[in-house]
């Protein structure tokens, strides 16, 4: 992950360096998707804000919050919250929530807090069977329900509409009988082609170009033509890490979610990754600028025009057991 990933790169120094032991391989669960080991992690999410220089008035602070998923329980343990500071949840489209913060008058040189303690348990997703994988089907684009169907549209570096993916999406995997099959040759056509190779964020299409890019670029250039043949794809975020999520049917017609590992040890259709998921998708508006989009939802902080300036601490910290 490139260094100008602040938010998953202080997560990955302050998660990994303390992680609790993996518990043993427990009996998957019944279902098409199933899952394996687990992890259980305690973590603390916020910020302090200290008003500099005089009263501050109006802050509105966004932080990021782990939520539910099939492979991760979450459960809120503690809520450290300073009288002057009130807060909520609110979950954006696509599932991912903040923490919002509002603090509507602090006095110079005053403090105010909201901190909340998490426990995160996350399970590995196994790779399915082949009776199973065999059965599967590409999704109708007409019959998606909308929360689906959004994964089909170009995002931010993920070009998918662009015409050089949209004519390498008539030629990979097309030409394969099962759904599986298809989409594994979209996987294996990405990994043979692009070399990995750590660096500043350029995208899909540059990564097409140029022939290297490093986890967000190869798993841009999978979600991308994958989108361009009409099925849906994911980013997912994990500390210091992303990885893509592809989107089949079964015979009953019900949708199910595929990680695959686009960079690193290869990994289709299951994968032992055992660290919180951040966040699930590419495409975010801002809470508070509703015109802007991002590939990920950061922390942030807002406020009214004041004679003091906040002094803000962001709170990103394992917790031992």
């Amino acid at each position: 992950m490139k260094a100008r990933s602040t938010i998953l790169g202080a997560f990955v120094l302050i998660l990994l360096l303390a992680a609790p032991a993996v518990a043993q391989f427990k009996k998957a669960e019944p279902g098409i998707v199933k899952t394996g080991r687990s992890q259980t992690q305690r973590w603390k999410a916020g910020l302090t804000i200290t008003a500099v220089g005089g009263p501050c008035r109006g802050i509105v602070g966004y932080v990021p919050v782990p939520v539910e998923w099939p492979e991760q329980q979450v459960t809120i343990l503690n809520e450290d919250v300073s009288p002057a500071a009130k807060i909520r949840y609110q979950t954006m489209a696509g599932n991912p929530k903040l923490m919002v913060v509002r603090i509507p008058n602090l006095p110079s040189g005053a403090e105010a807090k909201a901190i909340v303690t998490f426990e995160i348990t996350r399970q590995e997703i196994l790779l399915p069977d082949k009776s199973v994988t065999d059965k599967l089907k590409l999704p109708e684009k007409d019959k998606l329900p909308p929360d689906i169907r959004r994964y089909l549209n170009p995002s931010i570096k993920i070009e998918s509409r662009h015409p050089k993916i949209r004519k390498l999406a008539k030629e990979i995997g097309v030409d394969r009988e099962k759904a599986w099959e298809h989409v594994e040759a979209v996987y294996d056509w990405v990994r043979e082609n692009v070399e990995y190779k750590n660096g500043p964020l350029k995208g899909a299409l540059a990564a097409l170009k140029d022939k290297t890019g490093d986890c967000e670029e190869l798993t841009s250039l999978f979600i991308a033509i994958l989108r361009a043949q009409d099925i849906p794809a994911r980013t997912v975020w994990v500390p210091g890490h992303c990885y893509p999520e592809f989107y089949l049917v079964d015979e009953e017609g019900n949708g199910h979610w595929f990680p695959c590992q686009a960079a690193g040890t290869r990994s289709f259709g299951g994968i032992p990754e055992l660290r919180p998921i951040l966040q699930k998708g590419d495409d975010f508006r801002l809470p508070d600028q509703r015109n802007t989009r991002v590939r990920y939802l950061p922390e942030r902080i807002s406020g009214q025009r004041s004679q003091g300036k906040p002094r803000v601490r962001w709170i990103r910290e394992q917790v031992a057991h």
